[in-house]
């Protein structure tokens, strides 16, 4: 079985480097860090909504390209590259998806289009402050159509113009679309690490809002998103940790120390080849829920968990050891280690941290033990 990209994904990557090289250097990303309240980059933005990448997963009948995931996860491998400083992961990996998996004909109609056409930024409203959240303990609840509640630290939400909610009706837990834009919601920006991806706090006040599907069985139906949006977020963190080797090979091979560049020395060596072995290890797990996601298959849950936590393994070591082969250089802000190291750590988190994918994995691992020995 051969998971690796067609010709024409390969194409497709090769067409968004060059694009994505000479649309966000890292120049672009550092005018939104050095002036946050720009939340995103609004000329890549619409670049990237120009060709089609917002609709690239969504169906024709519903504006997009119809492409597929696989595509997606090709396109994201670039985006995480450059550290694309755009709302792609909350509004394509999390909203859209989201409404094609759990939303009504009608909502599927009215939102998906308006996300393929750049109209509607999208974001994922669960957590309620520091801790786990469990759907069934939303404090956020919704009587009547209309939500009251607080969720903090939301990504993307200061800039987004929509949001699927986590909270708790008449009728159970669920997920609610709710309009930024419209009545009853307030939004106060929060200091974050990586500023390139917004985090704000959204208060809630009888804000009208509709169930996706009824607003049912939202801990099942989380679990299915994140899952999805998982192993796409695996392929940016592979891109990531793929340019931090880069980065770390190109600044090695230059820069001399007592006469030597310090690439031929023992320990640079070392540091490079574990940070090439932690890479291409998420790279394989990041094929396997490419294959997983793009045939839905029964395994998605092993696989996204497999490609989450072997993704921000490598995203996070490749950004702190390159920033470590730069030196004392790596610590300036002139150099782009930074850049890396925040966003490595800004989606180690954005999907639930590492024990709870380490957890995942563990009890998928154990389910198929019991399915193999009879039990």
């Amino acid at each position: 079985m051969n998971f690796d990209f067609s010709e024409e994904q390969v194409l497709l990557k090769e067409h968004a480097r060059r694009l994505l090289e000479a649309e966000c250097p890292s120049s672009v990303t550092r005018k939104v860090l050095e002036a946050p309240h720009l939340g995103f980059d609004k000329s890549l933005w619409k670049h990237v909504v120009e060709l089609g990448w917002t609709g690239i997963a969504i169906p024709e009948e519903f504006g997009g390209t119809g492409m597929g995931h696989t595509d997606l996860c090709a396109i994201a491998e670039e985006l995480g590259r450059v550290v694309a400083p755009i709302p792609f992961v909350s509004t394509v990996y999390l909203f859209a998806e989201a409404i094609l998996q759990f939303g009504s004909e009608a909502q599927k109609r009215e939102l998906l289009p308006r996300i393929a056409h750049g109209e509607l930024i999208g974001c994922l409203a669960t957590a309620e402050g520091p801790g786990y959240f469990s759907p069934g303990k939303a404090e956020t609840r919704v009587v009547k159509g209309r939500m009251t509640g607080t969720k903090f630290p939301v990504t993307d939400g200061g800039t987004a113009t929509h949001a699927i909610v986590a909270a708790r009706s008449e009728s159970g837990p669920g997920l609610f679309v709710v309009n930024l834009e419209g009545e009853g919601v307030s939004r106060t920006t929060l200091d974050a690490l990586d500023p390139t991806r917004n985090l704000a706090k959204i208060a809630f006040e009888d804000a009208p809002c509709q169930p996706l599907d009824g607003g049912r069985n939202a801990g099942d139906r989380l679990a299915v998103l994140l899952n999805r949006a998982a192993v796409v977020v695996a392929f940016e963190q592979v891109g990531g940790a793929e340019r931090c080797l880069e980065a770390a090979l190109t600044f090695s091979s230059e820069r001399y120390a007592f006469g030597r560049t310090i690439n031929s020395y023992q320990a640079i060596k070392h540091k490079l080849a574990d940070l090439y072995i932690k890479k291409e290890i998420a790279r394989s797990n990041a094929y396997f829920g490419a294959w997983a996601l793009s045939t839905n298959a029964e395994d998605l849950p092993r696989a996204a968990a497999a490609a989450r936590i072997a993704g921000t393994m490598a995203y996070e070591f490749a950004a702190q050891e390159s920033l470590q082969t730069h030196g004392g250089m790596g610590f300036t802000w002139e150099m782009d280690c930074h850049l890396h190291l925040r966003r490595s750590r800004q989606l180690a988190l954005c999907l639930g941290a590492l024990p709870l994918w380490r957890e995942q994995l563990i009890s998928c691992l154990e389910q198929a033990d019991l399915i193999e020995s009879g039990a």
